[in-house]
């Protein structure tokens, strides 16, 4: 009995690691870290899609991402250098206050992408 609880549990946690590196290794996905208010840092990656920056956590069973950023409204408030060459972006407007950090490629690319938007949308980057 016990052999078999241990046997699931083992698989389970498998499955969630092998989930993070196929989210980690797919086309498309940036490596990015989340931090909503003044809670810590979360680990997970970043997609572009339909306007939105939608986060998905490395860790966990849902595959459906946690957050989705609209950007539309969407105003970076600042930019700072973290540890171990990661920038973080402070973003607040049509969600919650949340920062971003991400490597300086994957920033580039996010300010290329906030800065694309339609003509009609509003934007500001600090």
């Amino acid at each position: 009995m016990a052999a078999t609880v241990l046997i699931c549990v083992l698989l389970a946690a498998v499955l969630v690691v092998v989930r993070g590196l196929v989210l980690a290794r797919s086309r498309g996905s940036v490596p990015c870290r989340l931090r909503v208010g003044n809670h810590g840092w979360r680990s997970g990656v970043a997609r572009y899609a339909d306007g939105e920056l939608h986060w998905i956590p490395l860790m966990g069973v849902r595959l459906r991402p946690r957050h989705a950023i609209a950007r539309r409204g969407l105003v970076v408030s600042s930019r700072r250098e973290l540890e171990n060459d990661l920038y973080a972006v402070d973003c607040s407007g049509s969600t919650r206050d949340i920062s971003l950090a991400m490597s300086a490629d994957a920033l580039t690319g996010f300010l290329a992408w906030l800065e694309s938007a339609p003509p009609s949308a509003y934007l500001d980057v600090a």
